[in-house]
């Protein structure tokens, strides 16, 4: 098979690999579609500490199940099968996974980040890790459930509460996908800010309230119930931690660099009960993420707007990176490519 291999930091190439073989409890799953995150430039560049190189990233992505190891079949999947693959590899055995967050997991590994990924023409998986895909969702959009399942457990984090006010600093991905949700969680109303004015334009589409460059172009002097980070950028997050109302809550969800450091007032959140939380990957969520897909809970058609050949894996880096378009797929298993 073809696989996009990571030899070290900064270089990549495609390469023949052997086809994948299950070993209990696992199937191999012909990819159909891998989209590109933040994490896959990280793991590029070498700032993904846990990445062993050599590897194969794709961790947001879906497929069709081609073969089976022992004992899968006792999961209920079948060859054939369409589905989405939840990346996660929790251990099971320390003190995080014993209380329930294994995304905290002392010993945490996901599909694509520390073990091979979906950057392939196949790709070898827990067989608990597969959700079948409603039979209308083309595995194109199937793609998008890992990112949706991550915003979902920000979402299981939030207080909630009908006719909130939310502002959400980014437009990218998980920023449009946070702006769906909030809206389907009954909003009262949604703010988005970026500096992108296409993805500006994409938000208001997609329904936002309220699409600026700066917060300071919004007429709220009281602040917002919820202020969501979606861009790990230290200038946002400072701008959106004084812009969360009297008892509000401030949710870090956009990843910064570890070494990044924002200047908080510990007094205003002492006097105004400010709530601050981070969220990080998926728990127990992808299986809703499925559900809020299929239901068309999110637009997505609107969030994917480019493909990519596995073979021009480059030119899908460089569209990312220069923050053109929304969600960018590799399609591995099209034909001729």
């Amino acid at each position: 098979m073809r696989a996009l291999v990571i030899d070290e930091p900064s270089r990549y190439a495609i390469r023949t690999r052997p086809d994948p073989v299950p070993g209990p409890g696992e199937v191999v799953v012909r990819v159909e579609a891998v989209g590109i995150c933040g994490t896959d430039l990280h793991i590029v560049a070498g700032e993904f500490p846990p990445t062993p190189y050599p590897i194969v990233p794709g961790h947001e992505f879906a497929g069709e199940v081609v073969a089976l190891g022992a004992e899968a079949e006792t999961t209920g999947i079948r060859v054939g099968d369409r589905v989405a693959v939840d990346p996660s590899l929790f251990c099971g055995r320390c003190h995080y996974c014993a209380i329930g967050r294994g995304n905290l997991c002392e010993n945490w590994g996901a599909i694509g980040d520390t073990v091979d990924g979906a950057m392939a023409d196949f790709v070898k998986v827990p067989a608990v890790n597969c959700h079948r895909l409603p039979t209308h969702v083309p595995a194109t959009h199937g793609a998008l459930v890992e990112p949706l399942s991550c915003a979902v457990h920000g979402f299981d984090l939030l207080p909630r509460q009908l006719a909130s006010h939310y502002l959400i600093y980014g437009a990218g991905t998980m920023g449009l996908l946070m702006l769906q949700l909030a809206m389907a969680a009954g909003a009262a109303s949604v703010s988005v800010a970026d500096v992108n004015a296409d993805r500006l334009a994409v938000a208001r589409t997609l329904g936002a309230n309220a699409a600026v460059t700066t917060a300071d172009d919004l007429d709220r002097p009281e602040g917002w119930e919820i202020v969501i980070d979606c861009t790990g950028a230290i200038a946002a997050i400072e701008d959106g931690l004084g812009r969360v109302r009297r008892g509000g809550t401030y949710q870090q969800f956009g990843v910064a660099p570890a070494e990044a450091r924002a200047a908080v007032s510990p007094f205003r959140i002492y006097n105004d009960e400010i709530r601050i939380i981070g969220s990080m990957a998926v728990l127990h969520s992808f299986g809703r993420a499925v559900d809020l897909l299929g239901q068309g809970v999110i637009d997505a058609e609107t969030m994917i707007t480019h493909d990519f050949p596995l073979t021009e894996f480059d030119e899908a880096l460089q569209t990312f990176r220069a923050g053109s378009g929304r969600k960018i797929q590799l399609r591995p298993a099209a034909r001729g490519r």
